[in-house]
């Protein structure tokens, strides 16, 4: 066997180069192309499975019996080569019977082969055949074999496409492209849109997979880099988010790929073994897609995104196929259709005529993500088979507050929704004119309304909507655009700044929050195990108290950060009192440290908890008086208190913040701290809906924090509220509870001209 996966490679593609230019037909050339491969890789089986008809069918065979060729056939699905063509991923076994997807076939003799690997061919993303070898002796194939593999199926697939070997139309399109549709997906930024679809990328068919001068494909893809990387140097110095941003972050660790040897010592050497340049940056990131589809940890995937965006760009630069979408202009409002971007690419976008985004992929943790909330555009992510089911031009509504996207609508839908569209801004024209009115109930109460960030770029917001301060500055945003652990400098340059854009309003800083579903790939467990319920594990203060380095950092940075102010901080996800004061004396240690040090100090320190855990409640008589604030984070806290995880779909309606068990729960809270100076304020999503915080104004709470989009509409409901009246209702229902709280306030609202929509 060859030392290397480029040297196996050549050895087998200079024999098959031979092969495909002779004028022999197709067929035969299958029948030697496995023989050549075979003898390659000294594999007693080879076969050749192609789709034909909606089957993998038998084209090609050493080693199995002759007369299985054409005769077997398997669904998409079915059996180890219909799993590998279904997930477009290989499969490397010892022992192939142990594969709870192995199906025997008798008529191929194949029961006395132990081991199997195979890889799929693909064409357009797609694949249509799989290539796989087969030995008597149970072993895994070596990594070097079967990227020669890999890379033999690249030019198989030129083979076969030239020879109308497979039905490729039928791979690659989906009967559902006329008629009205309804895609689900995540809501990764939300908003509204309604434009005609835009595909980003159209396909780029890589016509010539095997190189005639390897000297000549090089020198075309070094000149490909340089002019890539030129791209995003420019890009990333002409984005318009101001200095020292975190989506500055995002574009450095996006160059940091750019420049990645590893990355591009791989493209070469896949030339080396045979392929033109095109031909191997595709197989590299052949490669990337089969790892991303084995990577559960989020924060690694989103890295494995921008790797492929890099791929993408660097594959239209050597093949001269450089028009993408944003390079040609937007010439209407468009929704932009992509399996995922990466944040340089949409910053090349016509922010005047996008509209949204849709992507096959994509996370709430992604970086294109963090830079399209910033750009104010809606994005849909996790929208399967869409190149199945739009078309270009196809003119779609997108809703990501609801998680989905209308293909193709019917009259009576635009309409409608059009409708939705144009209420949706007027009520945001009117809440705008808010923005310096004061939130006094009609009985004359002022309620103190302010709003939740986590990034530099959310601060104009205070100005925006004219919320009091900062509930809560969620500081872990940091933590998850940065690629390394952010340094004491860049996080007191962001305090700092954040404190700047506030001015004389408060601004709360929580303590990082990561774990659970904040995963950062270069902080791991110390014994590396994956935690089977992690919402509930090793994360927030947990992590940071056995970390002391961590937060120490922290501390040492908000503290300089607020030389001269007030400084409010706070420790998420306390579970017992102790765990507070541990927390605390880090930052007393640290400020008695910058004492020494002559450093000039904040004028006063406001310390707080977060209220998640159900436990703490019942300690708040020994927490209350060392506290000078207390937030309740509704969304943990509703989740342990039902034992419903709130990402789980069908656990929805058990997830209720209305229930009388969560609003009991809450006013106990309020009497927890009854006596003690001090704040009391809900943060999180249930103070940002109108129905949600009707109830919490019922029962005693007076500080909210929600998101800045939720601000206006709160001040608008505050004013029609009197506490007395809301009171007495709520404590009505509480005592006892009719068949449906949600309903009985509803009602009770409507009747008071207060619409809770």
């Amino acid at each position: 066997m060859p030392a290397s996966a480029a040297s196996a490679a050549r050895t087998i593609l200079t024999r098959l180069h031979d092969v495909m230019a002779s004028r022999s037909h197709a067929q035969q050339k299958l029948n030697t192309v496995v023989e050549v491969i075979g003898e390659g890789l000294d594999s007693e089986v080879c076969s050749i499975y192609l789709l034909r008809e909606g089957m993998l069918e038998l084209f090609a065979t050493r080693g199995l019996a002759q007369e299985a060729v054409h005769v077997t056939r398997m669904a998409v699905g079915e059996g180890l080569v219909g799993t590998i063509a279904q997930n477009t991923e290989m499969l490397n076994l010892a022992e192939a019977t142990a594969h709870p997807d192995f199906s025997y076939r008798p008529e191929t003799g194949e029961e006395k082969f132990h081991s199997f690997a195979g890889v799929p061919i693909v064409r357009r993303e797609r694949a249509v055949g799989v290539l796989c070898v087969q030995h008597a002796d149970p072993r895994r194939y070596e990594e070097v074999e079967i990227e020669a593999l890999q890379t033999v199926a690249m030019v198989l697939s030129e083979l076969i496409a030239n020879a109308d070997l497979v039905d490729e139309e039928e791979a690659l399109l989906s009967p559902a492209m006329t008629g009205p549709q309804r895609l689900p997906g995540l809501a990764l930024v939300k908003g509204l849109a309604i434009g005609s679809a835009v595909f980003h990328q159209p396909r780029i068919t890589i016509e010539h997979v095997m190189a005639e001068d390897r000297d000549a494909e090089l020198s075309r893809v070094y000149l490909a880099f340089d002019k890539m990387r030129e791209q995003i140097d420019r890009m990333a110095s002409q984005a318009e988010f101001g200095v020292g941003g975190e989506h500055e972050e995002v574009l450095e660790t996006y160059k940091m790929f750019a420049y990645d040897e590893g990355w591009s010592r791989r493209i070469i050497e896949a030339i080396d073994s045979g392929l033109t340049a095109e031909a191997a940056i595709e197989r590299v990131q052949q490669r990337t897609r089969m790892r991303m589809r084995q990577i559960d940890d989020p924060l690694l995937a989103d890295r494995m995104h921008d790797l492929e965006d890099l791929s993408n760009r660097l594959l239209r630069i050597v093949s001269g196929q450089m028009g993408t979408a944003a390079t040609m202009g937007l010439k209407q409002d468009a929704i932009l259709i992509a399996r995922n971007l990466g944040p340089a690419e949409l910053l090349e976008y016509d922010k005047r005529r996008l509209k949204g985004v849709v992507l096959e992929e994509g996370s709430l943790t992604a970086h294109v993500v963090i830079v399209a909330r910033a750009m104010g555009i809606p994005v849909l992510g996790r929208v399967r088979s869409l190149r199945g089911a739009i078309r270009d031009g196809d003119l779609l509504l997108l809703d990501a507050d609801g998680g989905h996207v209308t293909v193709r609508p019917l009259p009576a839908v635009v309409d409608a929704f059009e409708a939705r569209f144009a209420k949706s801004k007027e009520r945001q024209a009117a809440y705008a004119k808010l923005r310096d009115v004061e939130p006094f109930t009609r009985c004359g109460t002022r309620i103190t309304v302010m709003m939740n960030a986590g990034l530099r770029d959310d601060m104009p917001g205070l100005a925006l909507t004219g919320a009091d301060g900062v509930g809560l500055f969620r500081t872990e945003f940091q933590f998850l655009v940065s690629a390394t652990l952010p340094a004491r400098e860049r996080q007191t340059r962001l305090y700092r700044d954040v404190l700047d854009a506030a001015g004389d309003k408060p601004v709360v800083f929580r303590t990082v929050d990561i774990g659970g579903d904040k995963v950062l790939p270069y902080l791991r467990h110390n014994d590396g195990e994956t935690e089977e319920n992690p919402a509930m594990g090793w994360r927030a203060l947990r992590v940071a108290l056995e970390r002391g380095g961590l937060l120490k950092v922290q501390a040492r940075s908000l503290l300089e950060a607020a030389a001269g102010r007030t400084l409010n901080v706070m420790f998420p996800m306390v579970t017992e009192p102790w765990e507070f004061d541990a927390a605390r004396d880090v930052f007393e240690s640290q400020l008695a440290y910058l004492k020494t040090q002559k450093k000039l100090l904040p004028e006063a320190i406001r310390y707080g908890a977060m209220l998640e855990v159900p436990a703490l409640a019942e300690q708040l008589d020994v927490l209350a008086p060392k506290l000078s604030f207390l937030s309740i984070g509704t969304n943990d806290l509703t989740q342990f208190l039902f034992a419903a995880d709130r990402a789980n779909p069908k656990l929805a309606e058990r997830y209720d913040w209305l229930s009388p068990a969560i609003l009991r729960f809450l006013k106990r809270v309020m009497q927890g701290v009854a006596g003690h100076d001090v704040d009391v304020t809900v943060c999180g999503e249930m103070g940002g809906r109108r129905l949600e915080a009707l109830a919490l104004l019922g029962i005693g709470i007076r500080r909210l924090s929600i998101t800045p989009a939720s601000v206006g509409p709160i001040k608008e409901l505050i004013r029609k509220v009197d506490l007395e009246e809301i009171g007495t209702a709520m404590n009505g229902w509480l005592m006892t509870p009719p068949p449906s709280l949600r309903s009985a306030l509803i009602d009770w609202a409507q009747q008071r001209g207060i619409d809770c929509d």
